[in-house]
């Protein structure tokens, strides 16, 4: 029946006015992803009025090659210019610029590349295989397993400030009050506007994300007259070539960044309201975490590139999963693509993928196919892109901010926003300037508003605190979440060779396997033996060891 299914929908995708509508769809997504500013959601709702009259499976083919172009694209502007595409390019940025900028550019953009179509491959293939089952658990989660899930990606904060700790949590800080700033969405009343009618609606996300990393990142490219005056050609920063070999060979050496990343993308995507830039920033953060040298990551490390890149294009996978078994848009994008279901009298359910096989399995095999064509257009579009380095810095600059200030305009046609990308554009540079990390403050702008409104429902259905400690996925992200804050003080001390970072591994391993016995049925409670097993393995380990450190150790 499936090999039936999956025979029929290729028949509908493998049409020439199909295939072309998806080639420029791609090329579209590309292009869209990588002009800052101009995000994904933006893209795919411009393509939606242009689908009304096409079939069902030609529109929403169109639509989900637009959703995988632009998903790689915005690796583009991140690494050429150090200003992210989309919002789920962020953490690219970290490691991609100063890669390009110590004269490798053809490496990062290899390595963005091709990780982006690793993601997106392991991302089709869990797509066409798991979707009914593993949308299953995205249904589980209530409003105290969604707040502690945030807590958990907040204490990312610490571990991505590396020795400017107490800066970047004075940054999360301002990242979480500045999203309190307009109308509360649960209580409906404004907060923090001081009268201005402007602030009632808050300051737009894309609009600070632009201006915190774009106007900051300009501004700080052109402060020195000499500098503004020269192309990145002319300092030896840049490199036309894009080194393929190179980025598959570096790849394939880190493959398990790769895996590991790619699940934690396609997790995320099944949770509705994560989206891809909590994805990347978490994939980053683990792979910090899992590094021999973290100290290296911020530098143009390899794996900095692979991990944000893999992950941000599984995460369309997870969210159409849950879509399309659910009815429940995991983000923005699959809402769109939601909506255009509906347009065509199609309503996603449980029941969705067996009352229209034809269909849902045409959007497996598009966003499968669409993935292929992304690496071959990406390739070449890519040599184009790197033409742009060869402009001067302040004639780049004027052009960049201009498809920025565009970008932000085009989202709600609010002058307000133009702005707020102004404000925030100098208030990044003076945090550049006095050493102030700006991604613990974006993290807190995006996940502010999920924990607010997550703990206003959660005490909305009960004012009794214990459900926070007693369902499973909230004890499971809280024992994260602890032990994701002990992690700086955890690396800190193992250098020093304190005997409590010696049970640091094992503790954390037990803890984590008891909300894993708490769910019940076999799966959970067999994987959380796995992991006691394995907390228990590494204590006899350092018992054998005399509780002594061993050489290898001291670098962790």
């Amino acid at each position: 029946m499936v090999f039936e299914n999956i025979i029929a929908a290729s028949g509908e995708i493998a049409t020439l006015k199909t295939i072309l509508l998806m080639m420029v769809g791609v090329a579209g997504g590309l292009i869209a992803g990588a002009i800052p500013g101009f995000t994904i959601a933006m893209a795919v709702v411009l393509t939606l009025p242009f689908t009304f009259g096409m079939p069902a499976t030609q529109g929403l083919a169109t639509m989900v090659s637009v959703l995988v172009g632009g998903l790689s694209g915005g690796l583009m502007a991140g690494i050429l210019t150090g200003i992210p595409g989309t919002p789920s390019s962020v953490a690219t940025t970290f490691d991609g610029f100063p890669m390009a900028r110590n004269g490798e550019p053809g490496l990062a953009l290899g390595l963005g590349v091709w990780s982006s179509f690793s993601g997106g491959i392991i991302s089709a293939v869990m797509l066409m295989t798991l979707a009914p089952q593993m949308a299953r658990v995205g249904l589980e989660f209530n409003p105290w397993d969604y707040f502690m899930l945030v807590m958990f990606a907040l204490t990312i904060t610490a571990s991505l400030s590396g020795k400017n700790m107490i800066k970047g949590l004075i940054s999360g800080a301002m990242g979480l009050l500045l999203r309190t700033i307009g109308e509360d969405e649960a209580a409906g009343m404004g907060r923090f506007n001081f009268g201005i009618d402007s602030l009632l609606q808050g300051f737009d996300f894309i609009a600070v994300l632009i201006g915190l990393f774009a106007f900051s990142q300009l501004l700080n490219d052109v402060r020195d007259p000499k500098t503004a005056g020269k192309a990145l050609t002319e300092r030896g920063t840049v490199r036309v070539r894009i080194e393929h070999g190179r980025a598959i060979r570096t790849l394939l050496k880190h493959w398990t960044v790769v895996v590991r990343s790619s699940l934690i993308g396609v997790f995320t995507g099944i949770l509705p309201g994560a989206g891809g830039s909590i994805a990347n920033i978490l994939a980053y953060d683990q792979a910090k975490k899992a590094s021999k040298h973290p100290e290296k990551f911020g530098t143009g490390i390899p794996e900095g590139i692979i991990a944000p890149e893999s992950s941000n294009n599984a995460v369309e996978g997870g969210a159409l999963m849950i879509l399309m078994a659910l009815g429940i848009p995991g983000d923005v994008t699959a809402a769109i693509m939601l909506g255009a279901l509906l347009i065509h009298d199609i309503v996603p359910s449980p029941s969705f993928i067996t009352d229209e096989p034809v269909l849902a399995y045409s959007i497996f095999i598009a966003f499968f196919v669409a993935t292929f064509m992304m690496i071959g257009m990406q390739s070449f579009m890519l040599r184009v892109f790197v033409m742009v380095t060869r402009v001067r810095m302040y004639v780049l600059a004027s052009i960049i901010l201009g498809f920025c200030g565009i970008g932000v305009f085009a989202l709600q046609n609010v002058t307000f926003d133009i702005w707020t990308l102004l404000w925030f554009g100098i208030l990044g540079f003076v945090m550049r300037h006095f050493g102030f990390p700006l991604v613990p403050m974006i993290l807190g702008v995006v996940l502010g508003n999920i924990a607010e409104l997550n703990l206003a429902r959660s005490l909305a259905i009960t004012t009794d605190l214990s459900p926070f400690v007693t369902r499973p996925w909230s004890l499971f992200f809280l024992i994260f979440a602890v032990f994701s804050g002990l992690f700086p003080l955890f690396q800190s001390h193992r250098v020093m060779e304190k005997k409590w970072t010696l049970f640091y591994l094992p503790v954390s391993c037990f803890a984590s396997s008891v909300p894993l016995f708490m769910m019940g049925g076999v799966p959970r409670p067999v994987l959380g033996a796995i992991v006691a097993a394995f907390g228990a393995y590494h204590l006899w380990r350092r018992w054998q060891n005399g509780w002594r450190f061993k050489p290898i150790e001291k670098t962790i």
